[in-house]
């Protein structure tokens, strides 16, 4: 029997604080209207990185597409800055991931899997793509998310016979590749490769139009090239980078055959490459990068500090398998606690990043529910050094794995809870069971659909 999902101790309340704060910062919306203004025909672009200023006068017309979780409500933002200068548009999001939009089309699709949906999405984005001329002004709108959400397959012709990838095919390989515990480039490398949208071939098809890419980034590094697998950047990965995935993960034998062959046809320079640097269409286009992880560490922070808490932020490149970073992070919050080797208490210690999980059981969860319940295995190893220790690793779309937490909760409280029901941790650990685990004993940390995707964010309160 399940407990009420809510925050019950005073650190957990604050925790869920700290992590929301972070979301704020990061809201799609707000992040394109402080960034993007409009004084009648000049639309100015002022990121920590680029300065921008367009004058709408030179298009006849101006096109919104985008994927990812976060771009309905960035849409709904260029609707109200561009008004009646805006011709159409057509966003793809995630199920549940929507907006009230006037001239911008949505399509929900399927995410992590593709579905057909995507694939519809895909389709009608490439036409606008490619309807687009050169009095045309595109303005892509890019999120988390927009790799899954934009499946494309790709074809190929050998010995006069034409071989077409299917949704299937692409479905079976994202699933292998979640599965080995490949980690986000890898399976963006390979997605690239096998379809028809990625690695900078949207940016391809609307050449000769000039575009403007607003990127959220979800990315640990902010990798252009990486995120939404790089729609609309130079590809520095081949067609034989994505078939040494499949070799280095010894999965070849689970994915589609067709699919090995359409690698293979591509490392053998049967199928054009991705997009390279020196392409003409680069030179028509601008990235800017709107948002990162880093943009909600440091409104977490500021919410810390609120609450009287020192911080520390640790890193936004937090990578590798969940339980061995649990078991880092947990040694880091209890030496801190034993010695003050960070400073004074009390402290609010914050990461960010994107860590893996190697599925070896049959349960339900995601990587930062398994991250917190392999934090709760090592203050089940040794109590007394987490007294006042309370930990959060949520993922900042709402949606940790193929649930609707976004994450869960670990301190003392919670480990009694599992004497108290008799609930054994490694063994819901070893069956990669976390979800069930934490809504047993009212553990986990639900907001929704955020609208926003910038990797995950861990939380460490040491009073």
């Amino acid at each position: 029997m399940s407990r009420e999902n809510t925050c019950n101790s005073d650190s957990m309340i604050i925790l869920d604080k700290i992590f929301r704060a972070g979301l704020l910062r990061v809201d799609p919306y707000q992040m394109i209207k402080d960034q993007l203004h409009r004084d009648g025909s000049c639309l100015s672009i002022h990121s920590d990185d680029v300065q921008l200023s367009i004058d709408l006068d030179d298009y006849t017309e101006i096109v919104i597409l985008g994927a990812g979780k976060a771009t309905a409500p960035m849409a709904r933002a260029m609707e109200e800055l561009l008004g009646e200068r805006l011709t159409k548009g057509l966003v793809v999001v995630k199920y549940g991931h929507t907006d009230s939009l006037k001239k911008v089309e949505i399509i929900e699709a399927g995410h992590p899997v593709p579905d057909a949906e995507g694939v519809r999405g895909a389709g009608e984005i490439l036409q606008l793509a490619a309807d687009a001329g050169k009095t045309t002004l595109v303005i892509n709108l890019i999120s988390g998310g927009g790799s899954a959400l934009l499946p494309y397959p790709g074809s190929f012709e050998k010995n006069g016979q034409t071989f077409q990838l299917s949704l299937s095919d692409k479905q079976k390989t994202t699933q292998a590749l979640l599965a080995c515990g490949a980690e986000i480039n890898e399976i963006n490398c390979v997605r690239k490769h096998l379809s028809g949208i990625k690695g900078g071939r949207l940016l391809d098809a609307i050449a000769p139009a000039r575009s403007i890419n607003l990127i959220l980034s979800d990315v640990v590094g902010d990798d252009l090239s990486s995120i939404a697998s790089g729609m609309t950047a130079a590809d520095p990965t081949t067609f034989t980078d994505a078939l040494s995935v499949l070799q280095h993960y010894n999965i070849e034998k689970d994915v589609p055959e067709l699919v090995v062959q359409y690698l293979k046809a591509g490392a053998n320079k049967e199928i054009p490459e991705s997009l390279k640097i020196g392409s003409s269409a680069l030179a028509l286009s601008a990235n800017i990068l709107l948002g990162t992880n880093r943009t909600a560490l440091n409104g977490a922070a500021t919410e810390a500090e609120k609450h009287g808490y020192s911080v520390i932020r640790l890193t936004s490149r937090l990578t590798g398998e969940a339980k061995e970073l649990a078991r880092t992070l947990s040694a880091i919050g209890a030496d801190a606690k034993e010695h003050k080797m960070l400073g004074n208490l009390p402290l609010c210690i914050i990461s960010g990043g994107e860590p893996i999980v190697t599925i070896q059981g049959t349960g339900k969860g995601g990587r930062n529910q398994e991250m917190a319940l392999a934090f709760l295995r090592e203050m089940q190893k040794c109590p007394d050094l987490y007294e006042d220790i309370h930990f959060l690793a949520a993922s900042t779309d709402g949606n940790d794995g193929p649930t609707d937490a976004a994450g869960a909760f670990a301190n003392l409280e919670l480990l009694q809870r599992c004497r108290d029901e008799q609930l054994d941790i490694t063994e819901y650990l070893h069956n990669n069971d976390s979800y069930n685990l934490f809504d047993k004993i009212g553990g986990l940390c639900k907001t929704g659909p955020t609208n926003t995707n910038v990797c995950d964010l861990h939380f460490m309160l040491i009073l």
